[in-house]
């Protein structure tokens, strides 16, 4: 007899397997409509069928209900991510970037991680009562590193290509790259402080001397130098072995596009042996190995890179959002939610946006006082952060004193998982919905002037055949009326010394006999009608405006709106209709 297999492994492939199916049909209408990060989706899918919801992915079966075995699973598959996320970002830039660019880099790696480190752990120590500056050094060095991952969000796609320049995107790709291989020297920096001095007499022996000098010849010269070096020769190697086989004719197409990825893999795995930085490493070694440009130009046109990448973000953040320690913000013995709250707003505010400011003017590629304020902001914080949390989780469950965790070093570890998936989700929410937020609000006001404007000179309105003129859809006008006249219910005022084309207001019709070639896809127009209906009875009409012209720019549509006395519809050509009319352009639309 037939039997079903409910096994994990079973449930989870078809879980991520059908929401990467589903995700993808309206994936471009997701990202390049409405631009909305695919981070934010599956963050929010995670949450869905995670055991708070759906219960279909199960992290706690996974690691055979330890603590310490889902800790390692998470911190392996974020090194996994982080690894060929920054082979690729490495990859990306041009050739010889590093030595070119060393002056901006230079900058935000130094000065700019710097700020960023103490002006987390003041905020920290701030709003974490009881908590010791000391102890807050550790939590700021996790959530210092830009993230990669959701910097991609933000330097490509449409809104990318059409807002950020080129040399803007490029220094974002490279500083995400760099600085979350080099958060090992903030993190450690506190970390053995506070093994050497922070626990009072519980302290290891050696004092702050010794724990300078494992800073300087452990963090420093091991799994940093270490890993630029290793990264370096890797690299070049690499790219001279791929020449080689090229110019033999003994490689295939399929294993030279899918090189990197290798590549990748191989830093990835032998950093982890030896115990250096793989990350840094990554980033250096795709960088020298398209040093010369040949392998970026040869891909550049090829979609498996971007595709594996694709998939390898939406599974982290599904898993994020079912590994989140959820309730513990709510319910904990450390930090008030409201205190909670208004950290995270500090961070984002206050993290990165001064330092950034305070520097733009000696950074060639930030140029204008708003592209500063646009590369203050989006310093996202995500999968780099719970990177950093994970090693630092690792490293400080081995302190221990008699064989027990010291009590600075369990508040340490109960306030470092709290507050730093807090503001890994805040950063993904904020930096997720920052770009669709600000296109609609950048829509509203033009939108809107449209409406209460007293002329449309420039706009014709559509005609409608066979039809006398009329001014409205009972009485016509008789002969020798003006045809210039003001509508009563919406006050447009339409000018026009020859007799224009009729047009109806509410109620009548404005769909002509064949739609022009512009107008938007039914799909987009279709969504945005569905929402504009579910909203159409909101409270507060303040809130109902700017959602409805939201969601109707976002689905492409010229001059839309819905809204004021009413659901309203304004035609690309200064027709106005209701919502039935809208119903019929979607039924009437050509493809």
């Amino acid at each position: 007899m037939p039997t079903l297999a409910l096994i994990n492994f079973n449930i989870v492939c078809a879980t991520l397997g059908g929401f990467i199916s589903l995700f993808g049909l309206v994936s471009y209408l997701c990202k390049e409509q409405f631009y909305l990060s695919e981070a934010l989706i599956s963050l929010i899918a995670g949450v869905i069928f995670s055991p708070h919801a759906a219960n279909f992915i199960r992290p706690e079966d996974y690691a055979l209900h330890s603590q310490q075995n889902l800790e390692a699973i998470t911190l392996h598959f974020t090194r996994l991510v982080l690894g060929v996320q920054l082979v690729l970002a490495g990859v990306q830039l041009p050739k010889r970037y590093l030595q070119l660019e060393w002056r901006s880099l230079g900058l935000l790696l130094g000065p700019g991680m710097a700020v960023m480190w103490i002006s987390s752990s003041l905020l920290v120590w701030a709003m974490v009562p009881n908590f010791k500056f000391l102890h807050a050094l550790i939590v700021g060095a996790c959530v210092t590193p830009t993230d990669p991952v959701l910097s991609n969000s933000i330097v490509k796609g449409k809104f990318a290509d059409k807002h950020v320049p080129r040399p803007l995107q490029r220094i974002i790709i490279a500083e995400s790259g760099a600085n979350d291989g080099l958060g090992y020297p903030f993190l450690f920096f506190g970390v053995y402080l506070l093994q050497y001095t922070g626990m009072g007499a519980q302290a290891y022996s050696g004092g702050a001397g010794k724990a300078m000098a494992l800073w300087f010849y452990e963090t420093w010269a091991y799994t940093i130098l270490l890993s630029v070096a290793y990264g370096t020769v890797v690299g070049w190697i690499a790219r001279k072995l791929l020449h080689w086989a090229e110019e033999k004719h003994y490689v295939d197409r399929e294993s030279f596009l899918v090189f990197a990825i290798a590549l990748a893999l191989f830093v990835v795995g032998t950093c982890g042996l030896i115990g250096t930085d793989d990350l840094l490493a990554c980033f250096i070694a795709g960088n020298v190995f398209t040093q010369d440009d040949w392998f970026r130009l040869e891909t550049m046109d090829d979609s498996l890179q971007p595709t594996i990448d694709m998939l390898l973000n939406l599974s982290v953040f599904m898993w994020f959002g079912a590994v989140c320690p959820w309730s513990s913000f709510l319910k904990n013995d450390i930090i008030p939610i409201y205190r909670l709250i208004f950290l995270g707003i500090l961070i984002l505010l206050v993290r990165r946006l001064p330092i950034v400011f305070a520097m733009h003017k000696w950074i060639p590629q930030i140029e204008l006082v708003s592209q500063a304020a646009f590369v203050g902001f989006f310093g996202p914080i995500g999968v780099g952060a719970i990177f950093y949390l994970s090693v630092s989780l690792e490293f400080l469950r081995e302190i221990k004193v008699d064989g027990e965790i010291p009590e600075d070093v369990t508040q340490v570890i109960e306030t470092i998982q709290i507050v730093v998936w807090f503001l890994v989700i805040c950063s993904i929410v904020v930096h997720g919905l920052s770009v669709p937020l600000g296109k609609a609000g950048y829509h509203l006001p033009r939108t809107i002037s449209s409406v209460i404007s007293t002329t449309h000179e420039d706009h014709e309105p559509i005609p409608i055949t066979n039809i006398r003129h009329t001014h409205s859809t009972a009485t016509p006008l008789t002969v020798g009326e003006d045809s210039s006249y003001r509508s009563r219910k919406r006050g447009f005022r339409f000018r026009s010394a020859t007799p224009r084309p009729p047009f109806f207001r509410i109620g009548g019709s404005v769909i002509p006999d064949r739609l022009p070639s512009n107008q938007p896809g039914v799909v987009g127009r279709a969504v945005g009608v569905a929402l504009c209906l579910v909203l159409f009875d909101f409270p507060s009409q303040l809130i109902y405006y700017s959602w409805v012209v939201f969601v109707v720019s976002m689905a492409g549509v010229d001059r839309q709106l819905a809204g004021l006395n009413g659901l309203v519809y304004v035609g690309p050509s200064g027709g106005v209709g209701s919502i039935a009319q809208i119903l019929r352009l979607i039924a009437y639309e050509e493809y």
